[in-house]
């Protein structure tokens, strides 16, 4: 049975007062009588009432009659029920229109939106042709699949450092997030300190801060009343997450303040904040907008999920999903009417769906005799050491040495996901390993241990002390191949799933000194590279070709240029316990530019 975690009860529906009433009572008629009713269709139709096929002839005959106003009946005899109207419907749809009509309607009226939409962009009218409806069409269908149709991985070469690399510094201290828009226009980064920046992606100047506001004397030392105060235009306290709405138009931050806040990107002003009982009890540690729509999510350090509705008409908050029985850390939505979050400490990834008020919990952190006995996996005499799932572990099956060695690292908390497609995801924890899930198993079907290697700390007692580094930050190409993970080795790493996504594998290292405290793949706009300043501006050429050993079919679907933006700082961003100034380490964001490959 599924887990309840809607905060709201639902409402009761109010019965409809009988508008027949009045004139029951004069003629004489007990309206507490039992009706004639029939069975049919496993449903009770009531006898004594018209169907509606009767009632709108009645309501047109009595329009024709030759009544006058005196023989008509008072208020009391009036219907003033609303008819029923069909949501679905379209204001120019006809009575007598077939479902068949009705389907070609709609086509046409799509098939015309389609054509305004390429007519605004970067197409003459005279360009508009089956080809780009058809490539338009396609990429719909294909996106509102919600599966991983974008194959592009060996259309990269990952293997030579990038050319094309942005690196913005402004922050005082450790940067927590950084974001950029769909459009490639700007690029927003949030600090420590408490400050938003907002830069030009194509010349990574700075365009506008949003600096932290300092709360009135009188509340310093009134423990967080301040985040109540809705005249308080700002943060009071460290920023820990930033999101962009799909359009670009919206930018909602959160942090220790336990507010979340809305700013206008285009006019570079504050909106609204989110405090109280509209908001969180403690810190908001992640938001995060639906893809393509103006819904937005937040996790939270009191243990719940948040949804708010942004649009210029509603700008409110929605509901409250509970479950979790820890900080809230990481939070992830694509096109669906779902959500993904992680729980730190109580090592659950919850799969929500928001229509179906249900969620799915998939249990990570390894495996032991204690929760093998509670699930009914293990009887008393079977073995513990040697039944652990090699899969999970140690998917390559190479040595029993190195096997040993990483089952000794037990996954205590999930901390970062990153949803590939609607139904396959992928977390990272503090035992440093990366596992793949998919919604149809509650078990990892692929993990890749110590995927940032071992963090070596020299004790006086101990010698040398080996740590795997917890994976601090996961991002992927929608509905594509390729994801990145994010450590404090010194690396950026980009996996390629294979064709089936069954595994995946290491393609390439991008260098970033420092934690890395976000990340995001975004794909570009046409034209985008040519554009910037610091992007390569040199074309494939005949050397460039790479060997690959995909199918022909995977090269239908076209590689476009994609950036991969990174906040990195000295710290990690939710503490002070971790500190990494060595190699050049400083806090900033970094954005690398990768363009495609010709094919052999």
């Amino acid at each position: 049975m599924p887990d309840s975690f809607f905060s709201a009860p639902k409402q009761k529906k109010r019965k409809r007062t009988d508008s027949n009433a009045g004139s029951d009572a004069r003629n004489g008629v007990n309206k507490f009588a039992r009706k004639p009713t029939t069975q049919r269709d496993g449903r009770k139709q009531d006898l004594a009432k018209p169907n509606r096929a009767l009632k709108r002839k009645t309501r047109k005959d009595e329009e024709l009659s030759d009544q006058t106003d005196d023989d008509a009946g008072g208020v009391d005899d009036m219907d003033l029920r609303a008819d029923d109207i069909d949501s679905g419907a379209s204001g120019d749809e006809d009575e007598n229109e077939t479902p068949a009509e009705k389907r070609l309607r709609l086509a046409q009226l799509y098939l015309e939106s389609v054509k305004v939409g390429l007519a605004d962009g970067e197409f003459d009218a005279a360009e508009i042709d089956k080809e780009l409806i058809q490539a338009r069409l396609k990429q719909d269908v294909l996106e509102h699949s919600g599966k991983v149709h974008l194959f592009i991985g060996d259309s990269f070469d990952f293997t030579q450092p990038p050319t094309s690399v942005l690196r913005t510094r402004g922050h005082r201290f450790t940067v927590t997030s950084a974001v950029a828009s769909e459009s490639g226009e700007y690029l927003f980064t949030s600090g420590k300190e408490g400050h938003i920046f907002k830069w030009d992606l194509s010349t990574g100047k700075k365009l506008a801060s949003f600096f932290k506001v300092r709360p009135p004397a009188s509340d310093r030392k009134g423990k967080g009343k301040a985040t109540q105060d809705q005249s308080i235009k700002g943060h009071t306290d460290e920023v820990l997450s930033l999101a962009l709405s799909g359009d670009g138009k919206y930018l909602a931050s959160a942090g220790r303040d336990r507010r979340l806040c809305v700013w206008d990107t285009e006019k570079g002003e504050w909106v609204k904040a989110f405090s109280g009982h509209l908001g969180h009890k403690d810190a908001i540690g992640v938001v995060a907008f639906k893809k393509g729509t103006n819904q937005l999510y937040s996790g939270s350090f009191d243990r719940t999920v948040k949804v708010y509705d942004l649009s210029p008409s509603v700008m409110g908050y929605v509901e409250t999903l509970f479950g979790h029985q820890d900080h809230v850390l990481g939070l992830d939505a694509l096109r669906g009417e779902t959500c993904i979050s992680v729980g730190g400490r109580d090592k659950t990834v919850r799969y929500w769906k928001i229509v179906d008020e249900t969620q799915l919990v998939f249990r990570g952190g390894g495996r032991s005799r204690v929760r093998e006995v509670l699930e009914g996996g293990l009887r008393g005499d079977d073995e513990v050491e040697g039944d652990d799932d090699d899969s999970e572990m140690n998917p390559q099956g190479k040595g029993k040495g190195k096997e040993r060695e990483e089952k000794n690292f037990i996954e205590g908390s999930i901390e970062s996901i990153a949803m590939i497609d609607e139904t396959t995801f992928v977390s990272g924890g503090d035992s440093g390993s990366i596992c793949l899930w998919n919604t149809l198993k509650k078990k990892p079907i692929f993990t890749q241990a110590l995927a940032h290697g071992f963090n070596e700390v020299l004790s006086e007692s101990e010698g040398v002390i080996k740590t795997p580094r917890w994976i601090t930050a996961l991002a992927s190409l929608r509905y594509s191949d390729m994801f990145a993970s994010g450590s404090w080795e010194g690396d950026i790493r980009l996996w390629k799933l294979d064709s089936k996504l069954k595994s995946f594998s290491l393609v390439g290292k991008i260098a970033a000194p420092g934690v890395v405290n976000s990340l995001q793949l975004l794909t570009t706009p046409k034209g985008f590279l040519e554009t910037t300043n610091w992007a390569s501006k040199s074309s494939p050429s005949d050397t460039d070709k790479i060997e690959t050993s995909q199918p022909a079919k995977k090269k239908e679907v076209p590689a476009n240029p994609f950036i991969l933006v990174a906040g990195v700082g000295q710290e990690h961003r939710l503490g002070r316990w971790l500190s990494v100034k060595e190699g050049g380490a400083s806090n900033g964001a970094i954005v690398v530019a990768f363009s495609p490959r010709t094919l052999s």
